[in-house]
C-alpha cells in the first residue's frame, strides 16, 4: 500500500473499538479424527479517522478474535473525514471484490453491506452511500474498502496539489 496515500498510525495510545466482523471454523481431518481451528476477520478504530483490519487465527475462537485485534493494529491508517462523510466518490478493487463508496449529506447514515459498515463505521464516517460489487467473500470486500479508504485524499491535500484555492477545488 505504499503507493497510495496513506499516513500509516502507530497504535500507541489510541482508544480504539474492534468489531469482529467474519468468524470461520476450520476442520482438519488427520490420522486421529478432527482438529477444528478458527480465523477471526477483525476491524479496528477509533472512530474519529483512525482504521485498521487483522486476520487471527486459533484452536479457540476469543484467542482467533485477539491475534485479529493484535494485527488490526499493525494496519492503522488515517482516513480523511469531513461533517461525517468522505471527501469524494472513490472506487476500488481486491481479488474479485469491488467496491464503490460515495459522500453523503447528513443525515442519510452508512448505507452499506456487512463488512463494508465496520470499516465505514469504525472510521468514524457517519454518512456514506456504498455498494460492494463482485464477490460478497468479507476478507476481500473489507480490503477493497480499506483501499478505498487509503486512496482517499484530503482536500487541502488537492488544492495544494493543483496551487488553487480551496473553494475553487469543490466549486470547479
Amino acid at each position: 500500500m505504499s503507493k497510495f496515500n496513506v499516513n500509516k498510525v502507530k497504535a500507541g495510545d489510541l482508544e480504539l473499538k474492534d468489531k469482529v466482523v467474519a468468524i470461520n471454523r476450520v476442520v482438519k481431518t488427520t490420522k486421529g479424527g478432527r482438529a477444528f481451528s478458527f480465523s477471526a476477520l477483525v476491524v479496528v478504530g477509533n472512530e474519529n479517522g483512525i482504521v485498521g483490519h487483522g486476520l487471527g487465527k486459533a484452536k479457540e475462537v476469543q484467542e482467533a478474535i485477539a491475534k485479529g485485534i493484535d494485527d488490526a493494529k499493525k494496519n492503522l491508517i488515517k482516513v480523511p473525514v469531513m461533517k461525517g462523510t468522505i471527501p469524494h466518490d472513490q472506487w476500488a478493487k481486491e481479488g474479485a471484490a469491488k467496491v464503490l463508496i460515495k459522500p453523503a449529506a447528513h443525515g442519510t447514515g452508512v448505507i452499506a453491506g456487512g463488512s463494508m459498515r465496520a470499516v465505514l463505521e469504525s472510521a468514524g464516517i457517519t454518512d456514506v452511500l456504498a455498494k460492494s460489487l463482485g464477490s460478497a467473500n468479507p476478507h476481500t470486500v473489507v480490503k477493497a474498502t480499506f483501499k478505498a479508504e487509503a486512496l482517499l485524499r484530503e482536500p487541502n491535500a488537492v488544492a495544494k496539489t493543483r496551487t488553487m484555492g480551496l473553494k475553487k477545488v469543490f466549486n470547479g
